[in-house]
């Protein structure tokens, strides 16, 4: 009995074959530009006017900003990026992530709507591209239309927030929003009747999905570099611009080197043995986003330390500059659990230090406080150093 002639690849859902490799494509690094000028205009924005309320602006855009990167990652990751839809659907997410940008620095006054009303048209017309793409792969029609739902529903207050209110109001919507799309997520997108995406359409593949992260994570460092190279105030002597830029840099260094230590070199690794790689879905977009939001704010204070190293420091000041390299270290912490199972007590013990050195920093210049954030966090790489020296590779053991 003759066999059905395959189906020609155009007709095909935009699916990925689960056994073709799954290397990052460089459109998708093409993507990723939009992100660096992003994330500088928020650890921007945060130190326009250093206040718990633009502290709360800056991380309601964050989280805005990378949740948009988060669930295209993972299109690439289940949809084939070689396939034409699936490039315009990156390069339209791309244009509108480009146009969210723009809006950052008004987003809380007089570009409310832009920012808001692209972050919802990116996540509705994914969905609305998707459903029909895939409408002869019942299971991707489905996923997608779960997703759909969820985003449809925060839609609301992103919506309301943008064109009804201002100031505080604003913010508690959208965080309210934002809540929504990071539950729907964590709970795998319930739906009446559908109910949630089953594990077995949520399982990731270890060499994309890590590759991305750690390459989102290098753009964040990309915001401290760029922050330590321009701003450099020409208001002090050399010696004290100097002093701030060293520190800068070494902080930089170190925040790399602390995140690659064994976590992010075996995160691939530990993905393909965990018993359910599911796990990693549910758990990378959060800490990853903790160690990002560490590194944004770690930039901000060096753009007050590179304009003003010396005088006096600020109790708001300090709260960035330390606040900075403990939220990072908070991020890693339970990235590290993700990993190994267990946190190295350097993590907390570095935090603690953190803490320990901020009443002193309330009578240090600048500089010094920064200084003081990079001793720490040269004592946890220090630390990490010493616990592996002369013992063989830890094996991966994720969470089960």
């Amino acid at each position: 009995m003759p066999t059905a002639a395959p189906e020609p690849a155009g007709r095909r859902p935009p699916v990925r074959d689960p056994e073709a490799p799954r290397r990052v494509t460089l459109l998708e690094l093409f993507f990723d530009l939009v992100y660096v000028a992003a994330l500088a205009l928020i650890s921007r924005h945060l130190v326009g006017s250093v206040s718990w309320e633009r502290a709360a602006e800056s991380l309601v855009m964050l989280m805005a900003i990378w949740w948009t990167w988060a669930i295209t990652t993972l299109v690439t990751d289940i949809y084939d990026p070689q396939r034409t839809e699936i490039k315009l659907l990156i390069v339209a997410v791309m244009f509108g992530a480009l146009l969210m940008t723009t809006a950052i620095p008004e987003a809380f006054s007089s570009r409310g709507l832009v920012f808001a009303g692209t972050y919802v048209a990116i996540h509705l017309g994914r969905g609305l591209f998707l459903m029909p793409a895939v409408r002869r792969h019942p299971q991707s029609n489905q996923r997608a239309l779960r997703i759909f739902v969820w985003f449809a529903v925060s839609a609301v207050p992103w919506l309301v927030g943008a064109l009804a209110a201002h100031g505080t109001a604003r913010l508690l919507l959208w965080f309210g929003a934002l809540a929504i799309d990071y539950l729907g997520f964590r709970l795998a997108y319930p739906v009446p009747v559908l109910g949630a995406v089953p594990d077995s359409q949520r399982n990731v593949t270890a060499e994309h999905l890590s590759e991305r992260y750690q390459q989102f994570f290098i753009i964040a460092l990309g915001d401290a570099v760029l922050v330590a190279g321009t701003v450099f105030s020409l208001h002090h002597s050399e010696v004290e611009n100097l002093a701030a830029f060293t520190v800068a840099f070494a902080t930089t260094l170190l925040l790399w080197r602390i995140y690659v230590h064994k976590s992010g070199e075996l995160l691939p690794h530990a993905i393909a043995r965990a018993a359910q790689p599911s796990r990693f879905l549910n758990t990378a977009p959060y800490t990853h986003l903790m160690m990002v939001a560490g590194v944004v704010t770690t930039a901000a204070g060096f753009d007050l330390v590179l304009l003003e190293p010396t005088g006096h420091t600020p109790p708001a000041w300090l709260a960035v500059i330390l606040g900075g390299p403990a939220l990072f270290l908070t991020g890693r912490a339970a990235f590290e659990y993700e990993v190994f199972s267990r946190v190295s007590s350097s993590r907390p013990g570095g935090v603690l230090a953190l803490l320990t050195i901020a009443p002193a920093g309330l009578f240090l210049a600048p500089v010094y406080a920064s200084a003081g954030a990079m001793l720490v966090l040269a004592g946890v790489a220090s630390a990490d150093y010493r616990r592996s020296r002369g013992r063989p590779p830890e094996e991966p053991m994720p969470p089960h």
